[in-house]
């Protein structure tokens, strides 16, 4: 029997949907085990998955590379090779001055803090005991949530002290499989062509044409969504990194580069990245001087002020069309299925559905309620 005729049987539609229902629910009932099996599934084809991220990453700056610094070169495909160059080796780069940032200050900060732990102590004493939070909270009710505060630390390290073997043994793993997904990057970016038209090819073999040609143009904006969000995201965390350094750098704090790249990169989680990223930077301050700390944190507020209502709006212009509201939805929702990656992508991923509802779906239920008045 033909599709045709087996999609025009009365009992087929119904059928589907008993189906798509039947399934959904298994899943919403087995949600545990079904995530588990698919993170295991997913586990094998990690460092592909990753190569594919990074290689996803890197094409907006080889795309920029191939279009501006290197539209000189007269072949196509030695230019793309260079700017895929050009790119990875920026990104390498890149993470090696991060990691020169952090690294020499983060061991620095600890052999710090524990030659100075009794000085950091007895700072902390005084604050409890005659500082602003002891009038306002009484000294006694103060140094009883300082104690309890120092308990659930202490119990905390000692019942995960154990877990520090197995976490330096998966680093290694780690390290080699972050390194095979850098070599895959490469690949998939010097066969960029190759795969596009492999995945066009593999899409229009199973849909028909028209619906192939449908779902090439919601990925296509899809994918300009993404790019435009992540290349306008990291553009404005490297803007408030800076102006952050700047001005640990004017009040002769301590930690700027580590504090600068934390509140820069926590600035990349949407509602709640700049205020964890202020905490951290307070946290650190205030075991070398409570005072700077306070400062760091009345200018972590302008800051955020000046992000949220001149550069944010400056940078993206309204152009992803998504409210606030859904913002803040998508954020919480997609963080609690997919963790900090759902948080980062939240932005994006309510603009891809608002999009989608707005292209896709009021047009058809506006066209279906046409055709219901017109049999009518």
């Amino acid at each position: 029997m033909e599709r045709k005729q087996l999609r025009e049987k009365k009992w087929f539609s119904g059928t589907v949907t008993a189906c798509i229902a039947i399934a959904f629910y298994v899943i919403l009932t087995n949600l545990r085990a079904v995530g588990s099996a698919l993170g295991t599934f997913i586990g094998y084809f990690e460092a592909v998955i990753l190569g594919g991220v990074l290689a996803y990453l890197m094409n907006p700056l080889a795309n920029w590379f191939s279009r501006k610094p290197l539209r000189i070169l007269p072949k196509e495909k030695t230019r793309w090779i260079a700017a895929v160059t050009l790119a990875v080796l920026t990104a390498v780069l890149a993470l090696l001055i991060l990691m020169g940032m952090l690294i020499p200050q983060l061991v620095f900060s600890i052999a710090g803090f524990a030659e100075n732990f009794d000085q950091y102590a007895q700072t902390l004493e005084y604050w409890i005991k005659s500082g602003p939070l002891a009038s306002l909270i009484g000294a006694e009710r103060l140094q009883e949530l300082a104690e309890n505060a120092f308990a659930t630390v202490s119990d905390f390290v000692s019942e995960n002290a154990g877990k520090l073997l197995s976490n330096v043994a998966g680093a290694g793993k780690n390290v080699l499989t972050w390194s095979l997904a850098m070599i895959l990057s490469i690949y998939f970016l010097a066969a960029k062509d190759s795969v596009k038209a492999g995945a066009k090819h593999l899409l229009y073999a199973f849909l028909p044409q028209k619906r192939a040609a449908g779902l090439t143009a919601v990925l296509t904006r899809c994918d300009d969504i993404l790019v435009r969000y992540l290349m306008q995201s990291l553009f404005e965390s490297v803007i408030v990194g800076v102006l952050n350094a700047v001005f640990m750098a004017i009040c002769r704090m301590p930690y700027i580069g580590m504090i600068s790249v934390v509140v820069g990169v926590t600035n990349l989680v949407p509602n709640f990245g700049p205020l964890i990223g202020g905490v951290i930077g307070a946290f650190i301050l205030v075991l070398v001087d409570p005072m700077k700390a306070l400062v760091f944190i009345l200018f972590t507020c302008v800051l955020q002020v000046f992000d949220g209502y001149i550069l944010k709006p400056k940078l993206f212009g309204g152009s992803l069309g998504v409210s606030g509201l859904l913002i803040l939805i998508a954020g919480i929702v997609f963080g609690n299925i997919f963790g900090i990656v759902g948080v980062l992508l939240s932005i994006p991923a309510a603009a891809i559905l608002s999009f989608l509802y707005q292209d896709y779906l009021i047009p058809a239920v506006d066209a279906r309620a046409k055709q219901t008045e017109a049999e009518k």
